[in-house]
């Protein structure tokens, strides 16, 4: 028997991937990024967060700069991607059904359960595709949160370098 966290799940690749991008949204008056601000704040992998750059990179959501200054910016206005946009690009599947959408539940057809959790995967798309980087910057908490995050980092920042 499957339990309902094991059937529905977004992984760290798409945790990461959302994290990492409204990181950048956030921190986008500073123009480019460098992941390792990025890993810093979030508490993230950078060598994770550089192979996941490079598939949003490589799907137009991200542009980078090479060299001493360099990192990495939101490709378009947060306003212009939406977190379903984000899972998408690092080919993270958010999927309900046992058997991933193939209608190949058990003994090769549909089982009795399928299309309600293929609703439900349908509506869990719609509902991250309705949601930008803009709404989630706009959020007071998650305005409260980053703030948190920049004071911790400039103390470290502060320790580290003195």
């Amino acid at each position: 028997m499957y339990s309902w966290g094991r059937l529905m799940r977004l992984t760290t690749k798409g945790r990461y991937a959302v994290t990492a991008m409204l990181d950048l949204a956030i921190h986008q008056d500073q123009g480019t990024v460098a992941l390792s601000e990025v890993a810093a704040r979030q508490g993230l992998s950078l060598s994770y967060l550089e192979q996941l750059f490079a598939q949003l990179r490589r799907r137009g959501l991200v542009s980078s700069t090479r060299g001493p200054g360099g990192g990495y910016a939101l490709a378009r206005m947060p306003h212009q991607i939406s977190v379903a946009q984000v899972i998408d690009a690092i080919d993270e599947n958010i999927d309900a059904t046992l058997c991933r959408g193939s209608k190949d539940c058990s003994a090769h057809s549909a089982c009795l359960t399928h299309y309600l959790w293929a609703d439900l995967s349908d509506h869990i798309r719609r509902f991250l595709a309705d949601i930008t980087l803009a709404n989630l910057v706009d959020q007071p908490h998650v305005q409260e949160v980053a703030m948190r995050q920049d004071k911790r980092q400039e103390v470290f920042f502060v320790h580290t370098v003195s």
